[in-house]
């Protein structure tokens, strides 16, 4: 750091390298940021979520006093790296935590560091109330700066817990658009949630220090550009980990915190029911619920949605050659495969016996038979009775609007054309024709 120190120096009369060099160590003290938040977070489970929780807390104070006094200049203009980095980086650490875990655990935080700094400013209203000594020559107690630190924290404090109610209803709201991009949605939360944010804490300051028009563009461009740096550290973390835990929700913002916990308890149960016993898949039960739900949310948001009845061929004879034992480990190997060979997003269903439901969102008609000649020939190359003999599978497709807009609609029409596919011989898929 003092090489550092050294250098800045003496390029002060060069400012584009002066520039170079703060940008640098803007882009190191973001990633170091980052890396240790999600190393706590990601091991939370082995070494206490309160570790990451008083790692968030402890540096709020400092996030603050650099952001009153502390501001370098970059290539896009002079930021605070205590707003930039380290806010930012706050906010969307708190949004991390949403998303891996739900809203019961993210609130301790967010109402932990509330309350906790109104509490601090009160102590700084006590201790305004000393009458402070001199430790050594001119070192005197900054009590002017003391005063406008309650201020600046009372109304940070405010934006914060504002900022982060607001990027959680913002993640959950553009998960009706865009449900499995999650990187999308964490970024755009964190972009509209921080233009707010430094629309209102630019705004005391300019109140206090007069603070020039440079310095809100320079924090705005500055905070798009760690939200842009974290977005992409949390993209890398997602492909390393394929952690999709993705949820989505519709409710109102009253008493959130609550109504968001209900829906991901609701969820959670619901996950570990409705399961088919024999082959783990969700059973026809639970297909009445959820089918229904998915045709209605891809026809309102102007998606095609595809349904494929598949049904195992000659199964019987399979039961009354080898036994039911047999039959049963047949099925299984079919589940397993053709939940293996689906698409992120895809949902299969036994829908009863040796019959299954495949529903496709944002599946053209000309996708769906791809993807269903694939689970054909895949299933034919792969899975064999206990003679060697290969199982194949017919399929019969349907896709919403072309083809209807409800689910008994699109279920009537695939499993009619599951019977053209076994009167043409079986082993094939049948849809528009």
């Amino acid at each position: 750091m003092e090489r550092v120190r050294t250098v800045l120096a003496a390029a002060d009369e060069w400012s584009p390298m002066v520039q170079t060099i703060n940008l640098a160590l803007f882009l190191a003290e973001a990633a170091l940021y980052f890396s240790l938040m999600t190393a706590l977070l990601h091991f939370r489970h082995r070494i206490g979520l309160g570790v990451f929780l008083t790692a968030l807390g402890v540096m709020h104070f400092v996030e603050t006093y650099l952001a009153a006094v502390f501001y370098v200049s970059l290539p896009f203009g002079v930021v605070s790296p205590g707003s930039s980095v380290f806010f930012t980086g706050k906010l969307m650490m708190i949004l991390m935590l949403y998303i891996k875990e739900d809203a019961s655990t993210v609130r301790q935080p967010i109402y932990g560091l509330f309350l906790g700094n109104l509490v601090t400013v009160a102590v700084a209203q006590v201790v305004l109330l000393h009458q402070p000594v001199e430790m050594a020559p001119r070192q005197f107690a900054d009590m002017g700066f003391l005063q406008d630190m309650g201020l600046l924290m009372i109304w940070g404090t405010a934006l914060l817990y504002l900022d982060a109610l607001g990027i959680i209803l913002l993640y959950e709201r553009l998960g009706r658009t865009w449900l499995r991009r999650t990187v999308v949605r964490f970024a755009l939360s964190g972009m509209l949630v921080l233009t707010f944010d430094q629309i209102g804490f630019y705004a005391l300051l300019n109140y206090l220090y007069d603070a020039p028009a440079s310095v809100f563009w320079g924090g705005l461009k500055a905070k798009m550009f760690s939200v842009t740096l974290y977005a992409a550290f949390f993209m890398l973390y997602q492909s390393m980990f394929r952690d999709h835990n993705i949820t989505h929700s519709r409710r109102p913002i009253g008493d959130v915190f609550s109504d968001l916990t209900f829906r991901e308890r609701y969820e959670d149960l619901l996950s570990r029911t409705g399961r088919d016993m024999l082959t783990g898949l969700y059973d026809r039960s639970r297909m009445e619920i959820e089918a229904p739900r998915l045709i209605r949310e891809s026809l309102r948001i102007g998606t095609p949605v595809s349904l494929a009845i598949v049904d195992v061929d000659h199964f019987k004879s399979v039961n009354d050659r080898f036994g039911h034992l047999h039959g049963d480990e047949v099925l299984k190997a079919i589940a397993d495969g053709m939940a293996g060979q689906l698409r992120e997003g895809d949902h299969i269903f036994r829908y009863g016996g040796e019959e299954f439901v495949v529903l496709m969102p944002e599946a053209s008609h000309g996708d769906a038979l791809g993807l269903a000649g694939h689970l054909c020939r895949t299933m034919a190359a792969t899975i064999r009775n206990m003679a060697g003999e290969p199982v194949t599978i017919s399929i019969g497709v349907a896709t919403a609007p072309h083809d209807g807009g409800s689910f008994n609609s699109l279920l009537a029409l695939a499993d009619e054309r599951l019977y053209k596919a076994k009167d043409a011989g079986r082993n094939c898929v049948v849809g528009i024709v």
